[in-house]
């Protein structure tokens, strides 16, 4: 039986998302669970895999093209399916642009490659080849059926190019390249000032910013009385990304809907910081743990004793998460996400350690799985590399509970009755009020706190 592909939900406010590319084309075969394309969110490139498997019949959505939540994107069926009348034909081509009045005068034929660009048809996997080697399709002229574009096409249109152009790829995010294309921006006009002169959101909008080159000057006018600047001035206007609009649109849904409160305490880390430089010593460079896993690892076996703090609200009840997949915040150039480690409640600190680096190389380099940005049920927000003593965070949707982290630093405290010196961490633990109450979350945050000021905990 065939079954409807549709734009997955990657993320709790996504709303619509952007075939970047087919990685299967049609009539490839598809196994369950195996990766068919890549999909641009508000918050990076993820890769799509689809549970069912069978033979990619039909590619719905073209690649560039931003569908909406649970729109039809593709088709999977058995290859000797009958597929639905609605399905059967040949891939939707771009609606033409309304054709002009006819003139009196007999028409002059014109060629394919004259067409307007939305009259171009072209197959999926000849429309990605045209973006990537620069081949303006209304210059090709389809030898497929009904003069569609396909593959052979390109190639052949791309023959004239020089090796090196046809290799040359300007390094850019996946952002920058969003906001350019709908700019109508020339990345290879574009200076990149991030790692190894890759092009991010920054240089974009920076690029936008510039005002176009000036015409001579006109006659000095008279002089007149200065005026306030206008509130849509573009020297004054900064548009927000994507990114950023869903972060606004998010928190403040958040801080309308979930009624915070906060409970704070400090956290003597001294034995916890002990116990990690015994563990690294024993361990590769590569495989060290750091703060965060000790309080990824404290906050999962908390949770087996308070699992309200694992649920989302719903109305008239908890939905209580069997596993717990802790969200750690990372920051990207383009804003925050929030990607998780799942299961942290079966995984040992250094699984946990391995989990934390391998998620934050990918999400640096937009290569995150669908479900680690789906299927996270409590978050860590930690400040605490950039010397941050304490703050509080906004609660991310449907989660009960997210726990805000600052530096480890020392201080002076009284132990035994005598001044010492300690190694301190203020936390700061906000909660969804309709989950859980203020004895509730007190209990909870010092049952983390009990695990971090006697870490051996943390390895049984």
């Amino acid at each position: 039986m065939a079954t409807s592909i549709v734009m997955p939900q990657l993320g709790y406010d996504m709303r619509e998302g952007t075939v970047v590319r087919w990685i299967k084309q049609e009539g490839d075969p598809v196994a369950p669970n195996e990766v068919i394309a890549e999909i641009e969110t508000d918050k990076a490139v993820v890769e799509f895999k689809p549970t069912t498997g069978g033979v990619l019949r039909r590619i719905i959505a073209g690649e560039g093209q931003a569908i909406p939540v649970g729109n039809l994107i593709a088709v999977i069926a058995a290859p000797d399916e009958t597929l639905p009348d609605d399905l059967a034909a040949p891939s939707p081509a771009p609606q033409p642009q309304p054709a002009p009045p006819p003139s009196t005068a007999a028409p002059t034929p014109q060629p394919t490659p004259a067409a307007a660009a939305g009259e171009v048809r072209a197959s999926p996997i000849a429309r990605r080849l045209a973006r990537e080697r620069g081949v303006d399709l209304t210059a090709v002229t389809g030898t497929g059926p009904a003069g569609r574009i396909i593959e052979a096409d390109i190639l052949a249109a791309a023959e004239a190019a020089t090796a090196a152009a046809i290799a040359a790829r300007i390094p850019a995010s996946p952002i920058a390249r969003r906001i350019a294309r709908e700019h109508g921006i020339d990345l290879a006009t574009i200076n990149g000032t991030g790692p190894g002169g890759r092009i991010i959101e920054a240089d974009i909008t920076a690029a936008i910013a510039q005002p176009a080159p000036s015409q001579p000057a006109p006659e000095p006018a008279p002089a007149a009385s200065p005026q306030p600047t206008p509130p849509d001035d573009p020297a004054t206007r900064a548009d927000l990304s994507r990114m950023r609009q869903t972060i606004a649109n998010v928190t403040s849904a958040s801080k309308r809907e979930a009624p915070h409160f906060y409970v704070a305490s400090d956290i003597d880390m001294t034995a916890a910081m002990s116990l990690r430089r015994e563990i690294n010593d024993e361990l590769p460079p590569a495989a060290r743990v750091s703060v965060n896993d000790l309080i990824v690892k404290a906050s999962a076996l908390a949770i087996g004793k308070h699992p309200k703090f694992n649920s989302f609200y719903r109305g008239d009840h908890l939905q209580m998460n069997p596993s717990v997949n802790i969200g750690i915040a990372i920051a990207l150039e383009s804003g925050l996400i929030i990607p998780g480690i799942p299961q942290c409640e079966n995984k040992t600190l250094t699984q946990i350690a391995a989990a934390s680096r391998d998620l934050i190389d990918r999400a640096n380099h937009g290569a995150l799985q669908a479900e680690e940005y789906a299927g996270t049920t409590y978050s860590v927000s930690n400040l605490g590399m950039f010397d941050i003593d304490s703050f509080t965070a906004i609660i991310f949707p449907p989660h009960a509970a997210i726990l805000a982290v600052g530096a480890v630093k020392e201080q002076p405290i009284a132990r035994n009755g005598q001044l010492a010196i300690a190694q301190i961490m203020k936390t700061t633990l906000s909660v969804d009020h309709r989950v859980a109450d203020g004895a509730e979350a007190a209990q909870f945050l010092t049952e983390i706190k009990r695990l971090l000021e006697k870490p051996v905990n943390l390895l049984l």
